[in-house]
């Protein structure tokens, strides 16, 4: 709808873009043509699920990225991508503008603008429906009344927004934090409380990307693709949090994403088996700046590409393969083991034939413990 106020308001030719993130649903020719009905002069299509799964998703998964603990960053991990795709054909075809459909409330206007700002600085952005302040009813009622071809209306007021890595879910009566998602916000997974019996997939992964399931090679996309299916099943990956959006404003968020949550699991208990104690520390703290990065639109910042440098550093040991149990709402890790194990059995047993030396932790405690207890002392005479 935003195409026909882009051609009266700025009396330019309008190019729309659609990007394939694994998104499912419509055929993507059909959504060229509904861009050419609106209005546009040329709409350009883009498969980049490949390079979605490749380029953005992993380096997330080796970040074990969750914004808030919980959130896998499902839309923020497209942006970036979306965004490089739009400088880099807004160039290509001589383009001085680039627009989106945010609304002034969100995340994903900073997301797209600050993206191309570091891409293309030159181009400018611009955006209708913030700028016009049209809200989302008015946004429904213009493209009825004009005859535009939109699957929302106010009988369906959600928001949703999806890839393959997850779907995010909101508006309508989520907007109240009390409410609880009914069964038609649910489309990636299945009710965790059906009762399923368990399944056992098998990953394993190299470098810290995924290459087999069940002995079975896969892509990345493959891997997602597939755990989708069968965590989604099993009603993996359902998220329902009270987010802090980027612009200052707590929100009410549904999200589902069965192969994230699954890979994510998988992929942290591996780095426990195989990464040092004090990076495996570290790293943990570092994530959290990772996925505030990312969320917070700076995917192509000086920061980010440091810390993405940290993150593949850490990834050259994690290899091996991975056990996950799908089960009632569950991705549960019940084996791992690699070629790169610190784990040591003959140190780690209870049992005779232990080989760790006990008689050294007396002196280790004893020095550990020396400065609070020099610290206890002085406090006890005060």
């Amino acid at each position: 709808m935003g195409i026909g106020w882009l051609k009266d308001a700025t009396g330019k030719e309008v190019i729309a873009l659609a990007i394939d993130v694994g998104q499912g649903g419509e055929d993507m020719d059909d959504i060229r043509q509904r861009a050419l009905d609106c209005g546009a002069v040329e709409a350009v299509v883009v498969d980049a699920k490949d390079e979605f799964a490749a380029d953005f998703v992993m380096p997330a998964l080796k970040a074990n990225a969750l914004y808030q603990k919980r959130y896998p960053l499902v839309s923020a991990l497209s942006r970036p991508l979306i965004a490089k795709h739009l400088a880099r054909v807004a160039m290509e075809l001589g383009a001085d503008t680039i627009a989106h459909g945010c609304t002034g409330k969100g995340n994903d206007q900073v997301r797209f603008e600050a993206a191309v700002a570091a891409l293309a600085p030159s181009l400018t952005s611009i955006a209708p429906i913030r700028d016009l302040a049209l809200t989302r009813d008015k946004a429904i009622i213009y493209a009825e009344e004009h005859g535009l071809p939109i699957k929302q209306s106010k009988k369906n007021p959600y928001s949703i927004d999806k890839n393959v890595w997850g779907r995010a879910v909101e508006t309508g009566y989520l907007e109240d934090p009390w409410n609880a998602p009914g069964d038609d916000v649910w489309e990636y997974t299945e009710d965790p409380a059906q009762g399923l019996p368990g399944e056992d997939v098998t990953i394993t992964f190299d470098h810290g990307v995924p290459v087999a399931l069940d002995g079975v090679s896969v892509s990345p996309l493959e891997a997602i693709q597939r755990l989708n299916a069968s965590a989604g099943r099993h009603g993996v990956g359902r998220i329902d949090i009270v987010e802090d959006r980027l612009v200052g404003i707590k929100s009410r968020e549904v999200y589902e994403a069965p192969a994230a949550i699954a890979l994510i699991n998988a992929h942290e208990e591996l780095e426990n088996l195989v990464l040092e104690r004090d990076l495996g520390r570290y790293k943990r703290t570092l994530e959290a700046d990772w996925a505030n990065l990312v969320y917070d639109g700076l995917w192509f910042s000086d920061l980010k590409r440091s810390l993405d440098a940290f993150m593949e550093h850490t990834q050259k040991h994690v290899s091996g393969d991975i056990r996950v149990r799908l089960e009632s709402g569950r991705a549960t890790v019940t084996g791992r083991q690699s070629p790169e194990s610190l784990y040591d059995f003959d140190l780690a047993t209870y049992d005779t034939g232990d080989t760790f030396d006990q008689s050294h932790a007396k002196g280790f405690i004893e020095l550990w413990s020396l400065p609070s207890k020099i610290s206890a002392k002085r406090n006890q005479g005060k």
